[in-house]
């Protein structure tokens, strides 16, 4: 087979790192306005599912379908975590500089407290990294994909590690090695997660657990 042919590997490889720069476009510029990135973060992952599903017609009517359709809940769920995440951040750095200017019996009790915001924190980054994924596969209402995204992100611990590696990499890459990548961004780590996680949401994805909001 002709390696430059529309079926071969290699075009096809091409065709989604061009799908993951048009993509990244289409997110940065509906995340602008900030309380809009969840709907933006669920739009682009929805596209990428349909995309590696070899489902997904016209990118760009697929991407503003569900942008338009899972605004109102992704809005909700983004506003949340990132409340959640200024207070975490927040009581970080209290908990810092209380640590760092009490004595040692105040110290050991500040340590304790980190210790439990750490892995908090570690909770917090696993329903960040597996809810929108999940809120562009299932209907549910908001409470229960805070819960399932919380069972399945725990029971399936390696799919929120490889997700945040994934994303750490390509920060990592951007800021210390090659800027320019910044061109993939969100929009490459959608794509490479959604290969990560497709097989996980088709097992989890089942009737029973969908119920109109």
């Amino acid at each position: 087979m002709n390696i430059f042919s529309y079926d071969s590997k290699f075009t096809q490889i091409l065709l989604k790192l061009c799908y993951s720069c048009y993509l990244n476009l289409l997110w940065f510029i509906c995340s602008l306005p900030i309380f809009t990135i969840g709907a933006a973060t669920s739009a682009l992952y929805y596209t990428c599912l349909k995309i590696i599903r070899n489902t997904e017609g016209n990118v760009t009517r697929t991407f503003f379908k569900a942008f338009k359709e899972n605004f109102r809940q992704a809005t909700v769920i983004w506003l949340i975590m990132l409340a959640v995440g200024l207070f975490l951040a927040f009581d970080f750095y209290i908990l810092y500089h209380l640590r760092l200017n009490s004595a040692l019996p105040l110290a050991v009790f500040w340590t304790i407290l980190t210790a439990i915001l750490i892995a908090v924190t570690i909770v917090y980054f696993i329903i960040l990294f597996m809810i929108f994924p999940l809120q562009a596969s299932v209907i549910n209402t908001t409470a229960n994909m805070f819960k399932n995204t919380f069972l399945i992100g725990t029971h399936y611990l390696f799919a929120p590690i490889l997700v945040f590696a994934v994303h750490f990499l390509m920060f990592f890459l951007v800021v210390s090695v090659f800027t320019p990548l910044i061109v993939l961004g969100e929009g490459f780590c959608a794509m490479v997660s959604s290969y990560i996680l497709n097989n996980l949401l088709i097992l989890v994805t089942t009737p029973a657990e969908t119920e109109e909001e």
